[in-house]
């Protein structure tokens, strides 16, 4: 018997910073298991301008690059239609110039989007620390330092919203500073849940937010920030969270590759996404690390 409380008791211990009820319950004694920012401005590495006009530069490059599927949004929004033939009539000559290939448009994968976009790629595979099991890596190119280098994908709940049994031996549980939830979970329940949240959300044509990123093939190649590993005294952070509330004038359109969905629809406030931001420069081959407790003092 004593045996088996010793077992129950350090099973315990390793499981119980992912329990979500326990960390409401003792957020005042571990402080380490949430963000603590005296203030939210202190917690912006970049501007939220400067987020946004990174997320905004990416999704019109990967939907410029998606435009022979568009043909249901854009029957609706012809000024928009208007606005993307310029930029891809731009975007045809610019590839004439640096390629042989003259017929039609040229279709990219979404991780050559973003190399032609932002100058990266990143990716996921197995982990240079032992036994940490997947991570993010720069795969090509070169990220400057103060760049948004990836997405932390999921469902967003607010305060006080049911995800009990989605925090059930979840790992990939994110806590805003105020106390916001995304489950970043790709499997199970959370899958589930985030799918039939996606699905309910759509306004006609416009799909609300992205599903992809719970396949092995994202079609927001920056989708896959659940996946980078905590630092560690070999492996420094080199990038960090920060959160974002995505303003109501973002464009329709491009909602399409957000990899968040709120919980409950009725909700009023902005869609929470948290991107993860370099801080220092990041080489090609260079895997990603952050600290899931972040200090800012």
């Amino acid at each position: 018997a004593a045996a088996m409380l010793r077992e129950l008791r350090r099973r315990w211990g390793s499981y119980k910073y992912r329990f979500v009820p326990w960390l409401a319950l003792n957020l005042r004694r571990q402080r380490r298991t949430l963000r603590y920012v005296p203030e939210n401005c202190k917690d912006k590495i970049i501007s939220d301008e400067d987020v946004f006009e990174t997320l905004l530069k990416t999704f019109k490059a990967l939907f410029i690059n998606d435009f022979s599927k568009q043909a249901d949004i854009l029957a609706l929004l012809p000024e928009v239609k208007c606005r993307y033939l310029e930029l891809l009539t731009v975007e045809q000559k610019r590839s004439k110039v640096n390629s042989c290939n003259h017929q039609g448009q040229q279709l990219f994968s979404p991780e050559e989007v973003l190399f032609n976009t932002l100058g990266f790629t990143v990716s996921r595979d197995q982990s240079s620390l032992v036994s940490a099991g997947t991570g993010v890596f720069v795969t090509k190119g070169f990220v400057r330092k103060g760049t948004v280098v990836s997405m932390y994908p999921g469902t967003v709940y607010r305060k006080h919203e049911p995800i009990f049994f989605q925090s059930l031996g979840n790992p990939f549980i994110f806590r805003c500073i105020d106390g916001v939830l995304i489950d970043g979970n790709d499997k199970g329940l959370s899958r589930s849940v985030y799918r039939s949240c996606s699905r309910r959300d759509y306004l006609g044509p416009f799909q609300m937010s992205d599903e992809s990123w719970l396949t092995a093939t994202p079609q927001n190649p920056l989708a896959v920030g659940q996946y980078v590993n905590n630092c560690s005294h070999e492996k420094a952070a080199n990038v960090c969270y920060q959160e974002f509330d995505v303003p109501g004038h973002f464009p329709v359109e491009l909602k399409q590759y957000l990899p968040n969905i709120v919980y409950s629809h009725d909700t009023e406030s902005h869609l929470r996404c948290v991107v993860l931001v370099t801080l220092r420069d990041i080489k090609q081959g260079e895997e990603l690390f952050s600290n899931y407790y972040t200090v800012v003092s």
